[in-house]
């Protein structure tokens, strides 16, 4: 069975007809291809049928009138590729994207570059679905303007692989189950990549830079997080490697973590009874603080990782915390100050953790402001020496590395 292909051409930048691209669509039977030649292309087009839009060559644009959405699909089986998309509406309460879908399933968008836009891709009920190979960019507004760069909404079991997204706001998955975001290159965005209330959620091997909070799980659970490389900014008081928020059954695994102001923050997770998050095999180097617990974190399972360089290794926002209800063992500290006698790369004595000075600002926050100053590291220095005021306990590693591999 052989599909039916429609060719538009344009020998000039604007078409005289500018309803050319609309009129094809409607006109196409289901399943056919419009293929494109390089051209620019009125935008704010729906598209209701199974068919597949292909750019056969460099320079095919699709423009939008900078308002609402420059395509909204609205059929499943629906597949865009080699596509320049531009100039979606600015509207933050409407939600104007570069590409709409609703209600679809089947539907790829591969190999398009969306520019000057508010949101890139919104996916509204969408399953069965492939995001592969974009580009994506937001449109140069302050990163509290701009719209996010991918959105889920109740979409499930979708594919998002191998994109790009610079300088939008966010990625997210929202009540979106069964996804997997993996090789996608992230950079200068608020939350590089936010689940809120998501589960059976895999990110795998992507690379994160530059952006506020580069993975963020709220109320999620159940997700697979591997072999990624997260980069902080120097500088950036705020900026977060891993935030865990209420979520459990959460696996972090043989990750990178690096120049973040905290790499790993737990907060409250999990919060399933019975559940248990894993951190492991991950390195978390040259952070202000390596893992930060807040409130009861408990029941984590932190083993193989290797933490140096840090300003902190481990610390606590809460004064009455139970971070030391966590199982904690065989990672390598490079704070560690005991030996290794028998040469079995298990240090002889246990890592403990205590909080001299530091309780100070765990108490009164404002006290930060002084944090890693000399004279405040030397006033921790002669607490450890000659305590005048009892130490908090936080953290045991029985079994810690003695030698990092790297």
């Amino acid at each position: 069975m052989f599909k039916t292909v429609l060719f538009i051409c344009f020998a000039f930048v604007l078409s005289a007809d500018a309803n050319l691209l609309q009129e094809a669509i409607d006109s196409a039977p289901i399943g056919a291809t419009i293929k494109l030649s390089a051209g620019i292309y009125k935008g704010n087009i729906v598209i209701n049928k199974p068919i597949t839009i292909l750019g056969k060559e460099e320079g095919v644009i699709i423009e939008g009138s900078s308002s609402q959405n420059v395509i909204t699909i609205k059929s499943s089986s629906v597949k865009l590729e080699n596509l320049k998309i531009i100039k979606s509406g600015s509207r933050l309460d409407s939600m104007d994207a570069a590409i709409f879908i609703n209600n679809s399933q089947k539907i790829t968008i591969q190999k398009c570059v969306i520019e000057d836009s508010l949101y890139g891709i919104f996916m509204d009920n969408v399953s069965n679905s492939a995001i592969l190979n974009n580009k994506i960019s937001s449109n140069g507004q302050d990163i509290g303007l701009r719209g996010d760069a991918l959105r889920l909404w109740f979409s499930h079991n979708n594919i998002i692989e191998g994109n790009s997204f610079i300088k939008s706001r966010d990625i997210v998955l929202m009540r979106s189950n069964s996804n997997t975001l993996s090789n996608n290159y992230i950079q200068e965005c608020r939350y590089a990549i936010f689940t809120e209330h998501s589960k059976d959620i895999i990110i795998d091997s992507n690379i994160i830079k530059d952006s506020a909070v580069s993975i963020l799980l709220e109320g999620s659970r159940d997700i697979n997080i591997t072999k990624n490389s997260i980069a902080g900014r120097y500088g950036t008081q705020t900026n977060l490697g891993i935030l865990f928020r209420g979520a459990s059954n959460v696996r972090i695994e043989s990750n990178n973590i690096w120049q973040c102001n905290q790499a790993l923050y737990i907060d409250n997770s999990p919060k399933i009874r019975d559940t248990k998050n894993w951190i492991l095999d991950n390195r978390i180097s040259y952070n202000t603080r390596g893992l930060n617990f807040k409130n009861e974190s408990v029941r984590n399972v932190i083993k193989s990782n290797e933490l140096f360089g840090n300003m902190d290794n481990i610390m606590t926002d809460s004064y009455n915390g139970k971070s030391n209800e966590n199982e904690i063992e065989s990672n390598y500290w490079d704070d560690y100050e005991g030996f290794d006698r028998n040469q079995d790369n298990i240090g002889d004595s246990s890592y403990k953790k205590y909080l001299y000075l530091d309780q100070l600002w765990v108490s009164n926050p404002k006290l930060l402001f002084f944090y890693g100053s000399p004279v405040l590291s030397m006033l921790n220095f002669l607490l450890k020496v000659a305590p005048f005021m009892e130490p908090i306990f936080l953290v045991e590693d029985k079994k810690p590395i003695f030698k990092a591999s790297y």
